[in-house]
């Protein structure tokens, strides 16, 4: 498993809060903590700007992913909007996470709480070439969920 620098400024809201970390050797995502003042109850359908009180600098070339912990999401319905959240290499001001209740209990977000996942991955860039035609496949045109249903008629 490969390692790269993240340079990582801790804002004012971040104060005391652990940097982001691997909850385990194999982890592919670093945890997330709520840096907000006391609590946040989200009800059900209720969405919430999060800080996490850390801003990064990411090497050209690379991205972070914004995930839901899935700890999170089965237990509570509460996830990411947007997900994955991409931020680019450029981008320079505070993390944070657009949290959503899907659930249908209210659910307390407390200072600290691990809500989401940071995965730093390459990018690689597109150059878009304008043609007249696609070369055709066996799926061809088929939009979504067109594989099942090829896969059931077999």
């Amino acid at each position: 498993m490969s390692s790269m620098r993240v340079a990582i400024v801790r804002l004012p809201e971040g104060a005391g809060l652990p940097l982001p970390s691997y909850m385990s050797d194999l982890a592919a995502g670093a945890d997330l903590c709520a840096a907000i003042d006391g609590e946040l109850c989200l009800r059900a359908g209720e969405r919430a700007l999060v800080p996490t009180g850390f801003a990064i600098a990411l090497p050209p070339g690379y991205e972070a992913q914004v995930r839901p912990r899935s700890g999170l999401a089965w237990r509570h319905g509460v996830t990411c909007l947007n997900s994955p959240g991409t931020i680019d290499a450029d981008y320079r001001g505070p993390l944070q996470i657009v949290l959503v209740n899907l659930g249908s209990e209210p659910v307390t977000i407390r200072r600290g709480d691990r809500i989401a996942q940071l995965v730093v991955a390459p990018v690689a860039r597109a150059h878009f070439e304008l043609v007249e035609s696609l070369e055709t496949t066996t799926r061809g045109n088929g939009g979504f969920g067109s594989t099942d249903m090829a896969n059931s008629a077999s």
